[in-house]
């Protein structure tokens, strides 16, 4: 098992899930799915890509939790910052084939990786970026901004302020309910709604916390 992914076990996990959450998602997506677990397990051992390293695990951990905020999505275009090895753009990406995902990270080896992911599973809806958020700009404005373990509240709509304009928000997937950090977001901001998300098989919480600029 460790150096072979059984792809069909795998695929199984991942529909029982689906199943559960009930996220729409084509067959066709849930191997594209797949297969970026795949890859991620190939590349994992060379680029230490992320510390989950069984694949059943990657697909609860990383597919499972990235989907949880697919019902979310209402934008067309999106940003997903300290986005890592892709997490959770990618796997929205797939899911979301109409919206425009910009993958942003300032780790080179992450950025090769995801470029590699995008030509193999043949996606024409994704950006790769390697750079600092702080450093990105963007002529027109993202519709939304997304996060995943990426930066406390405070630091990431401070990092992140100039990517969206009032239309926009901030989409920030936490553990456990940020209090403390939802106490330290700015009057520029406003939280709008703090979600528990309901992800099969994981251990602890999830909560989406959506922001918008006052």
């Amino acid at each position: 098992m460790n150096n072979a992914v059984d792809e069909i076990k795998l695929a199984e996990i991942l529909a029982t899930g689906i199943d559960k959450m009930a996220v729409s998602v084509t067959a066709e997506q849930q191997e594209q799915l797949i297969n970026f677990i795949s890859l991620m397990h190939k590349w994992n051992k060379a680029y230490n890509l992320t510390s989950v390293r069984e694949p059943e695990q990657m697909v609860i951990k990383h597919l499972l939790d990235s989907l949880s905020v697919a019902p979310f999505i209402d934008g067309k275009q999106v940003i997903d910052v300290g986005t890592g090895p892709g997490l959770p753009g990618m796997p929205l990406a797939i899911v979301h084939p109409h919206v425009q995902f910009t993958l942003l990270d300032s780790l080179g080896k992450r950025v090769r990786f995801m470029k590699q992911c995008v030509h193999e599973l043949g996606l024409t809806n994704v950006t790769c970026l390697h750079s600092r958020v702080e450093a990105h700009q963007k002529s027109e404005p993202y519709d939304i901004v997304l996060s995943r373990a990426f930066a406390s509240l405070k630091d990431m709509l401070h990092w992140c302020e100039h990517l969206v304009d009032s239309d926009g928000k901030f989409l920030a997937l936490k553990g456990q309910f940020p209090q403390s950090e939802i106490d330290e977001v700015s009057s520029h901001f406003r939280v709008d709604t703090i979600t528990a998300l309901e992800v099969p098989d994981l251990v602890g919480e999830r909560h989406l916390v959506t922001i918008r600029k006052v």
